[in-house]
């Protein structure tokens, strides 16, 4: 009796994801290898394996109007565009132009250059710049936000960490955050609390799964391939992260597949998440 009540409780909870949906998107660094080799069949590739909605990371030796066309011809909307935060310091007019041509929404820093750990100073030099960049953008009619990347969370000897600091002073009308949910748990900070603490400031997800086992507490933004699986079947709370998503009003799901093989365990991990209602 206690497994029926179980069972159930599991399929009305499986129900009750799949009744709210949103489409799941792919970051095209999962394919980077692809793309350098090919653009336009690694585009395709993106086409055949389902995705719709796409996220780029550069345009791989093409112009941006190349790589919107090839996006147009296989189905792919672009909504948003990684720019590397150098590129932003340098030629920000041109990055604007650039997300423009691909039709982008947004655009993110990935990593923000730093010098030995990143500390307050330095996450206060980006939280500065990411405020002028958000009110440029916002009046270009674009939004800008900042990727996760691990080191922005080594504690501090108060508790907090860098990354408190560039959440509390940057504008939230003006800076959102995509989380990377492997780098956020890699870093031993659980997401869901992450979520919770600063509500209504992330608006996207990097979805990507970590291996069993694997080492936490590391603020260094880089792990070993194997420690990359597929979405479902690593150590990640992924009902709790998706729910918790939805009721901060996350709304892009991203997934970024750094696994050995990202063709072959992109399919697995669509197939799971089509179970708590995202789908491509």
């Amino acid at each position: 009796m206690k497994s029926k009540l179980i069972a159930a409780a599991l399929l009305a909870s499986s129900a009750a994801f799949a009744a709210e949906t949103n489409p799941l998107g792919l970051q095209l660094w999962s394919l980077r290898n692809q793309m350098v080799a090919n653009l336009p069949s690694g585009m395709a590739e993106v086409k055949a394996l389902g995705f719709t909605e796409i996220e780029t990371a550069g345009t791989y030796n093409h112009t941006a109007r190349e790589m919107r066309a090839l996006a147009d011809a296989n189905g792919l909307k672009v909504v948003g565009c990684h720019i590397a935060y150098e590129r932003l310091q340098k030629d920000f007019d041109g990055a604007v132009a650039e997300a423009k041509t691909l039709g982008a929404s947004f655009i993110i820093v990935a990593w923000v250059p730093h010098a030995s750990e990143f500390d307050v100073a330095q996450a206060r030099v980006a939280v500065a710049n990411f405020n002028v960049w958000g009110a440029k953008l916002k009046a270009a009619g674009l939004a800008f936000g900042f990727h996760t990347h691990g080191y922005e969370f080594r504690p501090l000897p108060d508790g907090s960490s860098a990354f408190d600091v560039m959440m509390k002073e940057t504008d939230p009308d003006l800076v959102f955050c995509e989380m990377d949910v492997f780098w956020v748990a890699q870093a031993g900070i659980d997401p869901v609390k992450l979520l919770q603490k600063y509500p209504n400031r992330f608006k996207a997800f990097h979805i990507k799964d970590m291996r069993k086992g694997a080492a936490t507490g590391l603020y260094e933004g880089h792990a070993p391939v194997s420690d990359n699986v597929v979405v479902g079947q690593g150590s990640l709370d992924w009902p709790a992260i998706i729910a918790e998503g939805r009721k901060d009003g996350v709304q892009y799901y991203l997934i970024e597949d750094e696994t050995a093989d990202p063709v072959g365990n992109i399919p697995p991990s669509i197939a799971y998440l089509a179970a708590f209602g995202l789908k491509p």
